[in-house]
């Protein structure tokens, strides 16, 4: 079931484009794959409108990139804060392996970090903040 749903959304990432309009731009990179993605946030009332990301990124990233974006339109900034690995691993269905866990919230780590930025809340997020709860 992990393959199919990685499949499907590494295939056809629709919101994997760079956008000039978007209210908050982030660049991250995970030092371990040399995956690296700039997330485009689209704001409205504290509630992120849209998302898009682009870069080099691998198979696990793009897909779970892509199936993030799905789940957080008209969320507020602060939920996104308080989200975790478990929240990836929520809409997979399952866990990834053990290697793969930094590639599958690379996503989330630029999203929080850019919503860090945004806040001038002098706050930066690791993978250990993520992944380690």
């Amino acid at each position: 079931m992990l393959n199919d749903i990685i499949s499907h959304y590494w295939k056809s990432p629709q919101n994997k484009i760079s956008i000039k309009w978007a209210d908050i731009r982030y660049w991250e990179e995970n030092g371990l794959c040399w995956d690296s993605l700039e997330v485009f946030i689209k704001l409205e009332w504290d509630k992120i409108i849209d998302w898009w990301f682009e870069g080099n990124t691998s198979i696990i990233t793009t897909a779970c990139a892509s199936l993030f974006w799905e789940s957080i339109i008209w969320k507020n900034i602060n939920e996104i804060l308080e989200l975790w690995y478990s929240y990836m691993k929520d809409l997979l269905w399952e866990d990834v392996s053990p290697r793969r866990k930094n590639a599958s919230v690379l996503w989330l780590l630029a999203t929080r970090n850019a919503i860090h930025e945004f806040l001038k809340d002098w706050k930066v997020d690791n993978f250990d903040d993520i992944t380690n709860i």
